[in-house]
């Protein structure tokens, strides 16, 4: 009985978290939608993997932007069952597919994040002003009162004001923006003709101010910069939706990161971090991880398993590299390993397979021996490729006929595994396969020819350094001097 009011219960709470999507079909699609002011409409089918994945995001994001102000209401269609017809109607081509409706009336395509902070971030700068208007203390209290940062113009009509409107409405779409010129609001702050930045309660610490005055002058973009230097604080909170903001040279800890259920046990080791990062603010930038969050960026730097409460320290330098703290955390070994990192003498760590026994026409790089391999001597023709690739698979027999073609020239022809070396940051690899051209002596750029033996041997004839010995400038094949007896 008892097991049985337990299920009872969690499906109840189940049917509770959903009922805040509105579930549409052919039948009411117009006329719901048309009742409110803004709905963000997601196309699915019940088969769908990747619409199975968004669905909790969706229910999460549905709930907080309900009670926005102005409110946001999230919808879902099932294209295979009722909602064909609309489907059809709004071209959706797959699944999901997310449109944003406005009075009725199909606005733009969503094209932002698919996590739930990251839907009710995007949508919140889809509605009203970019900055809401503090007319009461209790809704400056409110708006100052959200787990988020704030960024607030206190005074009357000014340039400042003006200026701060219009970075406002630039971005808009990550950080929230609101204005006071109630003179009772403005008392109570104590502010006037300023712009205060205000960090979320559970992010205030004693080694840094909870907010922070802009001094410079009106303008826009002074504003922003004033915003995008000082948003994350000392030690920001690194998340899906923030990772962008955290370029190297970075410092980051990763650890059981949670600051819905465990504020204080999250804040125990940012407070370290902080502690003794202060001292090198200029040096690095800080964030605090969820491990659990970035297993991936964890097994960058080879941890499979981080076990245990304390944290992980990673870091990137201005380079790229990668560095692992290898000692214990705590506050004296986090001195010694930035003070090292900054001074440059920690050995980076570099994911890479062993070193392999060349024995084919292309030549085999790792990690390790990349900058070997692919030396300042010679020009190469890179191919960075993924062993689950089709398109690699499908051009490994031409590249391998291309190697026995270049085999007795000045130049190498050489492959690497992406997926399991660390690829040198001069060559930005987004997709499989990946090809570079590095002269000798040069740098390297991209290779976006052909990919049929001829388009590769052509291209080499007329970008290599010195003339082939089998081909012309054309990648003409020359003709073989005869002998004389």
């Amino acid at each position: 009985m008892a097991t049985r009011l337990l299920i009872l219960l969690f499906s109840l709470v189940a049917v509770a978290l959903g009922d805040d999507v509105l579930q549409l079909n052919d039948a009411d699609f117009d006329g719901k939608v048309a009742s409110y002011d803004t709905v963000l409409v997601m196309f699915y089918a019940p088969w769908c993997g990747h619409c199975k994945r968004l669905k909790p995001e969706f229910e999460k994001a549905s709930t907080t932007l309900k009670a926005n102000d102005p409110p946001v209401y999230l919808a879902k269609v099932d294209c295979t069952d009722d909602g064909k017809d609309s489907c059809s109607r709004f071209g959706v081509s797959g699944y999901p597919t997310l449109k944003i409706f406005k009075g009725g009336e199909l606005s733009t395509d969503y094209n932002g994040p698919r996590d739930a902070s990251g839907i009710v971030k995007y949508m919140r700068s889809q509605v009203g002003p970019a900055s809401k208007e503090l007319t009461s203390v209790e809704a400056a209290e409110a708006f100052l009162g959200a787990a988020e940062v704030g960024v607030v113009y206190f005074g009357g009509d000014s340039k400042l004001k003006d200026a701060f409107l219009k970075a406002a409405d630039k971005l808009r779409e990550s950080i929230r923006f609101a204005h006071s010129l109630d003179a009772t609001v403005n008392e109570k702050y104590g502010f006037s003709d300023v712009v205060v930045l205000f960090r979320p309660k559970h992010l205030e610490n004693k080694f840094e101010p909870s907010s922070v005055v802009f001094e410079g002058s009106a303008d826009r973009a002074e504003i922003e910069s004033f915003i995008k230097k000082n948003f994350h604080g000392l030690v920001g909170h690194l998340t899906q939706d923030t990772a962008q903001d955290f370029k190297p040279p970075v410092v980051i800890a990763y650890y059981n990161v949670d600051y819905v259920k465990n504020i204080k046990g999250t804040n125990y080791w940012r407070n370290r971090v902080l502690k003794v990062g202060q001292n090198f603010a200029d040096d690095f930038k800080f964030a605090v991880a969820n491990k659990d969050d970035f297993q991936h960026d964890l097994n960058e730097y080879g941890l499979d398993y981080v076990p245990g409460d304390k944290p992980v320290i990673c870091a990137r330098n201005a380079k790229g590299q990668k560095f692992v703290m290898q000692e214990e955390f705590s506050m004296d070994n986090l001195q010694v390993f930035l003070t090292k990192l900054k001074a440059d003498e920690l050995e980076p760590y570099l994911k890479s397979e062993a070193v392999p026994t060349q024995d084919g026409p292309v030549t085999v790089a790792v990690g390790k021996n990349f900058h070997e391999v692919v030396s300042d001597e010679r020009d190469a023709l890179i191919e960075f490729y993924a062993p689950w690739c089709g398109h690699c698979k499908k051009l490994a027999p031409t590249y391998d006929e291309l190697g026995e073609a270049m085999k007795d020239e000045d130049v190498d022809i050489v492959k690497m595994d992406a997926t399991a070396n660390d690829v040198p940051p001069q060559y930005n690899v987004q997709g499989f396969p990946t090809i570079f051209w590095k002269p000798k002596g040069g740098v390297p750029r991209n290779y976006n020819g052909g990919r049929e033996l001829d388009d590769f041997v052509k291209y080499i004839a007329q970008h290599s350094t010195n003339e082939l010995n089998g081909y012309d400038r054309k990648g003409k094949a020359k003709k073989a001097k005869k002998t004389e007896l």
